[in-house]
């Protein structure tokens, strides 16, 4: 879909529109029925005058109702061939395409993405549910033969674990939410699906699809609500086999000790978490090229990424030059409805959000020094708009953790001293993403080679990672790992079954019998 077209963008802008005006509805879904609750009204982010639907959050009661069912289907779903499963998969592909102006509509007004952040979301859903299908038909499809004696058969397996968790966040509601349940499904697991409280409308509507591409209603249950009720009744429960987490880093850590108390056995935590995302420029990178990469890397998506670039580390000899650009370039940025393709920023996700930003923002108008502001205009009135600003700080020590927007930190460094600054970006404990930019191999080999990240981009932007080709997730606080969207992934949702069998037991090796038969006699 090319948003340059206009052949492309006014159909598509209508049909927007048409879905953008639908009153739609969420809630819990269970055995694939749409369950009553309390309806909670969900305003649009960029105007909180627009009502975009409503959405009734679960209770500790469905929770349990959920996993009940979900525990007595699960070894039907991992009975199932890996080729169906995947087949499901696919099928919510292709409905995920035919249906993309719904499901754009919806990024755009329930989680203030711009046109362009809303179509690569469902993009990547897409890609998340081909990649995991193809990779479940290799991995999964039967037993693997292993070498052993003669008159023995070795063979290993992958299966589900039984029923997994995932909790999915509100900056990538359908991609992320998507992607952790295609994979907990592949691999063979029922799945109890927690979208982020902000985010249930596009979670419903995804669970629908689900369910209309085949995935039994047993095996795949909605549960949108409040964390602090949900999370305890599930995380809590032995028949919880694993969690997948996208979220903060102290959420990941809550999660992990609570299924370390919990009685049972121990079971795997997939979290993908926070990171300090820095970006080294050398002297010998080109302006322009910084400039750019620095604009998408920090302020697309109003920051609101994992993967953005929270401080951008300068080589002195170069760092008034790039200032003086950067400053030119955040100047014409354009903040505004994310419905416009004029947009270049639109929302912060909600008023907790926008209260943290401009809590931090006061902090550094003290503490630093104001390298550029991006104006805001009176269409931002009303809404949760935070204006994308860089400030220059003596020293990543200056931070007191992650600051999730459009808020970027500038450090000077002098060449003699990238040394230290390696030494600083360690020491952060976080490993997400890094940048660099830079014309000397060695220099970037260097680098690469000394800072423990898990998504290293050269000479680029460090957003956007491309399922299959770029797989995703970090090291230390930003993570366990393994990444998503690469070829390792599934199989932390799995167990591994081995069977060995005597064949002579059987009355011989019929292998030996065919070997018989090319014998000279």
């Amino acid at each position: 879909m090319d948003l340059t077209d206009v052949n492309v963008v006014v159909p598509l802008g209508e049909a927007m529109e048409a879905a953008a005006g639908k009153a739609w509805r969420g809630g819990p879904i269970i055995g694939g029925n749409e369950m009553s609750g309390t309806p909670r009204a969900v305003v649009d982010p960029a105007d909180h005058r627009r009502q975009v639907g409503q959405v009734a959050w679960a209770d500790a009661a469905q929770a349990r109702d959920a996993l009940s069912r979900a525990a007595k289907a699960a070894w039907g779903w991992d009975a199932t061939s890996a080729d169906e499963r995947a087949a499901c998969l696919e099928r919510l592909a292709d409905l995920m395409e035919a249906r993309s102006t719904d499901l754009m509509a919806l990024c755009v007004r329930e989680a203030g993405k711009t046109m362009n952040d809303a179509l690569a979301e469902v993009r990547e859903a897409v890609d998340f549910c081909r990649y995991y299908a193809l990779r479940a038909r290799h991995d999964f499809s039967g037993p693997v033969g292993l070498p052993g004696p003669t008159g023995e058969r070795n063979e290993i397996a992958l299966h589900g674990r039984g029923v997994f968790l995932c909790i999915s966040p509100w900056n990538f509601p359908l991609a992320i939410f998507t992607g952790q349940i295609a994979a907990a499904l592949a691999a063979g697991n029922a799945v109890i699906a927690k979208p982020a409280e902000q985010t249930g409308l596009i979670a419903s509507e995804a669970v629908r699809m689900m369910h209309e591409a085949g995935v039994p209603g047993d095996v795949l249950h909605l549960l949108p609500g409040a964390g602090e009720e949900l999370g305890p009744a599930l995380v809590g429960d032995p028949r919880i086999a694993g969690v997948a987490f996208t979220g903060s880093t102290e959420t990941a850590k809550l999660i992990n000790r609570a299924l370390a108390e919990r009685d049972g056995a121990i079971v795997p935590l997939i979290a993908e978490t926070g990171g300090q995302n820095a970006m080294l420029v050398d002297s010998t990178a080109l302006p322009e090229q910084v400039v750019r990469d620095v604009l998408v890397s920090s302020f697309q998506s109003a920051g609101q990424r994992c993967s953005a670039c929270r401080v951008l580390f300068l080589q002195s000899d170069v760092a008034d030059k790039m200032l003086t650009m950067l400053s030119g370039a955040m100047e014409e940025l354009r903040v505004g409805d994310p419905a416009w393709l004029s947009t270049d920023v639109g929302p912060v996700i909600d008023e907790e959000a926008k209260a943290m930003l401009e809590g931090h923002i006061k902090r550094m108008e003290s503490e630093a020094r104001l390298v550029h502001r991006a104006p805001l205009t009176d269409d931002c009135s009303h809404g949760t708009f935070v204006a994308p600003v860089a400030f220059e700080i003596d020293g990543l020590e200056r931070l007191q953790g992650e600051v999730f927007g459009p808020v970027l930190h500038v450090v000077r460094y002098a060449a003699d001293r990238l040394e230290q600054v390696l030494d600083a970006i360690n020491g952060t404990g976080y490993g997400l993403t890094l940048g660099i930019h830079s014309r000397i191999d060695a220099t970037v080999e260097h680098i690469h080679r000394r800072l423990a990240v898990g998504n290293a981009y050269v000479n680029r932007n460090t957003i956007g990672a491309v399922v299959g080709v770029q797989p995703f997730g970090g090291q230390g606080l930003s993570g366990t790992g393994p990444k998503a969207g690469g070829p390792r992934y599934l199989h932390r949702f799995a167990t591994e079954k081995t069977l060995s069998v005597d064949t002579t037991a059987a009355g011989g090796n019929a292998s030996l019998m065919s070997l018989e038969e090319g014998l000279p006699v």
